[in-house]
């Protein structure tokens, strides 16, 4: 099969039978075969309904639908999980997203050899409210990953090789950086193409302004679990060792200090009525604690199933 359209939705009923008309249209003319895996997250609509009424009409609609509203990631890891085509393309069912796109997407992977092609909505009909967190985003999500080829990393149309989705896992809200799972999984050549963008035609925006501040908590964890997940005392042990070094030598200055003073006869404290001294020692029991944290990390990565799970693209052993 040359392409699985892979469409997580939530409340979209009315928009259904244009985007699968539409994506029917295109695979036919360009003589595609095809699947459309419409994920239904727990829409509380009819939205399954119509769903299984196109199938009904089209076998190539196939679908899964949550009992309850998961979000956005386990929907595509479920797809993902389902999909058989060479090519895996993913879209919103909103209709901002072009079906026409399709072909070109395809021909990237294909034979620009691309493992992903990221969708760029450069042109948006979104408000203000929405664009400039956007930007700001995207500006981070560069900087942090790595990838600074690419403007719009959350958008929803994008093209995959087979290879990437059956080797990332796409869960929690980690569906805005898959570009990120990608490299971090050794799929390098990420690419970015120009989409056209519509206007929203039925409904309204699933999502709320606290997708942004849980989209940076996710960038950090993501940045920091590929950094140091496998290595923890490589951050916790050194913070730790320099926050007990810097602490015990403070602790020295306060107390030479006294005795420097007791010397020459200057007036002194005692040690005790000195903040500094509390404060070095809060300084080495923190350095302490930093460091038994890395050391129970590095136990849990030891017995950890998969601490020798490596991407291996080939293998001329066998």
């Amino acid at each position: 099969m040359d392409i699985s359209v892979v469409v997580p939705l939530y409340n979209e009923a009315e928009s259904l039978p244009e985007l699968e008309a539409w994506i029917r249209r295109v695979m036919e003319e360009h003589h595609f075969t095809y699947e459309i895996i419409f994920v239904n997250d727990g829409s509380t609509d009819n939205s399954w309904k119509v769903i299984k009424e196109l199938q009904k009409t089209n076998p190539a609609v196939k679908g899964v639908s949550f009992r309850r509203n998961y979000g956005k990631s386990p929907a595509l890891n479920t797809g993902f999980q389902r999909a058989k085509g060479d090519v895996i393309i993913t879209m919103d069912a909103d209709l901002q997203d072009s079906p026409d796109e399709i072909p070109e997407l395809y021909r990237m992977i294909t034979e620009d050899n691309y493992d992903l092609v990221s969708g760029w909505k450069q042109k948006r009909y979104d408000p203000l409210s929405k664009t400039i967190p956007t930007k700001l985003f995207n500006a981070t999500a560069r900087l942090v990953s790595g990838i600074h080829n690419l403007h719009d990393f959350n958008c929803g149309l994008k093209a995959y090789r087979r290879d990437v989705i059956e080797h990332i896992e796409v869960y929690g809200d980690m569906h805005r950086y898959i570009p990120f799972l990608a490299k971090n999984a050794g799929f390098s050549r990420i690419g970015e193409k120009v989409v056209h963008h519509q206007a929203r035609k039925y409904g309204s925006t699933k999502f709320g302004l606290d997708r942004f501040v849980n989209g940076y908590l996710d960038l950090l964890t993501l940045w920091f679990t590929n950094k140091f997940g496998v290595k923890p005392m490589h951050f916790f042990g050194l913070l730790g060792s320099l926050m007990f070094i810097l602490g015990f030598i403070a602790v020295i200055v306060v107390g030479a200090t006294k005795l420097y003073n007791m010397h020459v006869g200057n007036p002194y404290i005692l040690v005790t009525d000195s903040p500094y001294f509390f404060l070095s020692l809060v300084m080495m029991i923190l350095g302490t604690q930093l460091f038994l944290t890395g050391f129970i990390g590095e136990l849990i990565v030891r017995n950890s199933p998969s601490r020798n799970n490596y991407e291996i693209s080939e293998d001329l052993c066998d």
